[in-house]
């Protein structure tokens, strides 16, 4: 299974929340794959130069080259913007940055690994686990 990582989980990550590098760990050993989707990458790169925080960024850079860094193409572009409309027509939007993880999850077939699923319930056929 490939798991795709939410913010708040390299966040979390990156703070060494032990239980989180516990359920990261029990995963790998089970031969799951775990991925970094380009809009979390973004966020957390941003964050992280935005406050100067030379440590978390060499932290974060050995994490990603440990794990893959996806990208997003027409497909992943394509999907989004279908989530985006039909979350408006329902009246019920999400951010972008959301839309663009669960359209990388979707097109690609992974699980979301969050600690918020609450961004996610309103997207159709994204599976998400809650760490």
């Amino acid at each position: 299974m490939t798991f795709a990582l939410d913010t708040n989980i390299v966040s979390a990550l990156l703070k060494n929340d032990e239980s989180l590098f516990q359920m990261f760990d029990a995963e790998m050993d089970k031969g799951n794959i775990f991925v970094v989707p380009p809009v979390v990458y973004y966020e957390i790169k941003r964050g992280l130069l935005a406050v100067n925080a030379l440590n978390q960024l060499k932290l974060f850079d050995s994490l990603c080259r440990k794990l893959f860094v996806g990208s997003m193409a027409i497909a992943e572009w394509d999907e989004a913007a279908k989530i985006y409309a039909g979350l408006r027509q329902q009246g019920k939007p999400i951010d972008d940055a959301d839309i663009f993880i669960a359209a990388f999850c979707l097109v690609g077939g992974y699980t979301l690994v969050t600690r918020n699923a609450n961004h996610f319930t309103r997207i159709e056929g994204l599976k998400v686990t809650v760490w």
